[in-house]
């Protein structure tokens, strides 16, 4: 489970945000490609825009339930 405390700083605020149990196995970046993306120069990937559509939204708990370390949170 993804703990807020851990998060990376490179995530925008709001609801959904990745820890430091990212793994970048690029999941979450193919599932919901316009929310998360890779921070190269330390492998792992973070949240760049939060959902602002329900399909945004969809995408983004589909990339938290797929996450096989659970590093992706929903702080909302």
């Amino acid at each position: 489970m993804a703990d807020i405390a851990n998060k990376y700083e490179n995530n925008v605020i709001g609801k959904f945000f990745v820890d430091n149990q990212c793994i970048d196995c690029d999941l979450c970046r193919e599932t919901a490609p316009e929310n998360f993306t890779r921070f190269d120069d330390g492998g792992y990937s973070y949240v760049k825009k939060q959902p602002e559509t329900p399909e945004e939204e969809a995408q983004c708990k589909e990339a938290k339930e797929g996450c096989p370390v659970e590093a992706i949170g929903d702080n909302g």
